[in-house]
This record gives C-alpha cells, sequence and structure tokens, in this order.
C-alpha cells in the first residue's frame, strides 16, 4: 500500500473498533532531526505486525514512543480505547505491556526459574526483599511459563549456563509473566542461527495463537519478516512510506527504491543502498 493510503487505511481499521493498539499522527523531533514524522498504524488482538527500514528510519524512536522510554511531541498512543501518553514503562509493564530487547534482559547470576520469578513478583507489584526470596514464589507458575518457552527442563539451571537461543527464550517467558495483551518485540532474532531465529519465531506465533497477545517487532532479518509477519510496516526518514502482507511490502517500488536501493528486488543480489541491520539513532 503506498504512502498517501496509510492514513485512510489506518483510520479505516481503528472505526472498526478492531484494533488493540492505535498510534495516530506521531510525531518526535531531535532538534532539527524529524526522527518520527506524522506516523499513524495501529495492530489487532493476534496479529504480528513487523516494523521494518533502514538505518535512520525512525524505528527505535517509534518502537520507544510505544513503550514510554520517550514522550511525543504530538501525536496519540492507545492501547483498547486507553490513552498511554504520559505513562513510563513499568506504568505500561502493569498494563499487559511487556518488551524484550535486542540484547537479552536477564540475571546471569539467577536460574532460569528464577528469573522467571523475578518478572512475575513484578508483574503483582512485589518486590525482592530478604524476607522474600524469588526461588519460592509462585515456583509452579514460573515452570508452566519455561514449559511454554520449551526450557521447563533447564528450570534450575543457572542461566549463565545457556546458550544464547535459550537465553532469548527465557527473556520471552519472562516478558510473558505479566499475561500480556501487548508484546513488543525489538530484533528480537539479533545474535542468532538461522535455526534458531526460525524456532524463536515459530515459537512467538504459537504463543500469539494461544494466547491472543499483539505482537509489534522490529527485524532487520528479511527472511524472518516475510515468513513470520501477518503485516508490515516500512519506514524512511522518519515518515511511515508504506505497509501492506508482506507479498504486497515486497512488490512496493517506493520500499524497492528507499529501503534496498534503486533497482533492488528483495530476491536480487545487488548491493542495498542502506543497511537494515542496525537501529536508528535520532
Amino acid at each position: 500500500m503506498s504512502a498517501h493510503a496509510l492514513h485512510t487505511e489506518a483510520q479505516t481499521r481503528t472505526q472498526g473498533g478492531d484494533a488493540l493498539l492505535d498510534v495516530q499522527h506521531l510525531h518526535k523531533a531531535f532538534g532539527g532531526n524529524h526522527a518520527v514524522n506524522d506516523v499513524s498504524f495501529n495492530l489487532q488482538t493476534g496479529e504480528l505486525l513487523a516494523l521494518i527500514g533502514p538505518n535512520g528510519a525512525g524505528k527505535s524512536t517509534t518502537f520507544n514512543l510505544v513503550n514510554g522510554q520517550l514522550a511525543p511531541d504530538n501525536g496519540s498512543i492507545s492501547l483498547n480505547g486507553v490513552s498511554l501518553l504520559g505513562l513510563k514503562p513499568h506504568e505500561l509493564w502493569r498494563m499487559g505491556v511487556s518488551r524484550t530487547f535486542q540484547i537479552a534482559q536477564t540475571f546471569s547470576s539467577l536460574t532460569v526459574a528464577e528469573n522467571v520469578q523475578m518478572a512475575l513478583l513484578s508483574a503483582d507489584g512485589q518486590s525482592l526483599s530478604p524476607w522474600r526470596r524469588a526461588t519460592h514464589y509462585r515456583h509452579a507458575d514460573a515452570l508452566q511459563l519455561l514449559e511454554q518457552v520449551q526450557l521447563d527442563t533447564h528450570a534450575h539451571r543457572p542461566c549463565s549456563a545457556l546458550a544464547y537461543g535459550d537465553v532469548k527464550r527465557l527473556e520471552l517467558a519472562m516478558a510473558l509473566a505479566n499475561e500480556p495483551r501487548l508484546l513488543l518485540m525489538d530484533e528480537p532474532t539479533a545474535g542468532m542461527a538461522p535455526d534458531e531465529r526460525y524456532a524463536l519465531m515459530a515459537l512467538t506465533r504459537n504463543l500469539v495463537n494461544q494466547r491472543g497477545v499483539a505482537v509489534l517487532f522490529t527485524e532487520h532479518s528479511m527472511d524472518v519478516v516475510f515468513e513470520h509477519a501477518d503485516r508490515v510496516l516500512v519506514m524512511a526518514r522518519g515518515a511511515l512510506i508504506a505497509q501492506g502482507t508482506p507479498a504486497q511490502v515486497q512488490a512496493d517500488p517506493q520500499v524497492q527504491a528507499v529501503y534496498f536501493g534503486s533497482g533492488k528486488t528483495f530476491g536480487g543480489s545487488s548491493t542495498p543502498a542502506a543497511s537494515p541491520t542496525t537501529g536508528d539513532q535520532p
């Protein structure tokens, strides 16, 4: 779908009342740099939505605006009709918004199960104290979450002993501790081997289907995007230039020209004009 139709499409989907996450006319500038410029999109329950673009496109800034790490200059962000503006990440966490990071955020000194138990403590509004050890907190629930990500047999191993692919699965289990409605995944397969990438995203898809979670993810691996995303958003120079199914985005001439370089096709071998492998900077 071309850029001129994006706002109409977003508004139509929102008026249908289906959107869990609704982002309208989002804007963020850093000095004279318009990192995010009039971006609108929405996300449905049970949908995997990929956000892609070359370096400096505005992906990371958009992601951080949705997650409450940055405040927009203009625009609105709502979850199931409730405004998220002004809320911090820990407040969004309590509302059912979870996030995983490009570099996994886990506690290497704790066991696998204790990592999940720490997340459960946070989800319940509790804090660790000398009188409450994570080892004894909702242990059965932690094991159940680990089973869902196929890590239950590693529950009592030190987190530091896990392979990197398993660490990413652990982070996913921790993100599920608050029973999220919206899961934000920042380059979830970064640093993973191809078979690990596919396994993690297939697992994510299963969890989305089972739990009815909506997922917004950034990703530099196009094989992951086109294999697993239901829809794809493409940004360039702070603006949303295209959205649609993976097939529609692959065929979009503006995406080909801006994201991959003039004349580049997704199946071609020419050198892209801009590398999509790292996050954007304001």
